[in-house]
């Protein structure tokens, strides 16, 4: 990595799969939020949401920065994802086990981001998986979905307040772009 160049790193999934938690505890600064009251569907699993953006610096041993962006959850918001998406060097896509249809919040997300997806690194945490009585059946069957498309991302069940898990998870997407890369 250059000294001058901007590392770019998007956050996004479905709402509540812990992007605004995982940024926050993986940034080196205080995180910049655009979280408001949720006023439809949403406020039934949380009172807040993102609704542009979240922001954070993750610094790297060798001085160098990463700029995190966090996507709003709520598909009435993918206009914002188009915009975060520019630049951006890879992608994690957070899912949420205890929601209805993980599967089919995967496959949304891996479709909505294809081009980046294409271009760029991958991985996905599953969160929440504490509340899923068999996470490893949930795992295969996602890990099954991601080879008939093609994918083969690192997966790994993460707990978003836990910044040595969302560190894991940035350094397995640093290294499928790279694997070369073993600084953050």
């Amino acid at each position: 990595m250059t000294a001058r160049a901007h590392y770019k790193i998007i956050f996004t999934g479905p709402v509540g799969a812990g992007k605004t938690t995982a940024i926050a505890a993986l940034s080196d600064i205080p995180p910049v939020t655009t979280e408001q009251k949720a006023s439809d569907e949403t406020a039934q699993r949380k009172s807040l949401t993102t609704t542009s953006l979240d922001y954070g610096i993750m610094r790297l041993d060798d001085g160098q920065s990463v700029h995190l962006y966090g996507t709003p959850g709520q598909e009435r918001f993918d206009f914002m994802w188009e915009i975060l998406v520019e630049g951006g060097i890879g992608l994690i896509l957070l899912l949420d086990a205890a929601r209805e249809e993980p599967i089919t919040d995967m496959n949304f997300f891996l479709d909505a981001f294809k081009d980046l997806i294409a271009d760029t690194g991958l991985a996905i945490g599953l969160s929440r998986v504490d509340l899923v009585e068999r996470p490893d059946l949930l795992r295969d069957a996602m890990l099954k979905e991601l080879m008939n498309k093609g994918l083969n991302p690192p997966l790994f069940y993460v707990d978003a307040r836990e910044k040595k898990d969302i560190k894991t998870l940035v350094r397995a997407m640093l290294y499928s772009i790279d694997p070369e890369l073993n600084h953050a």
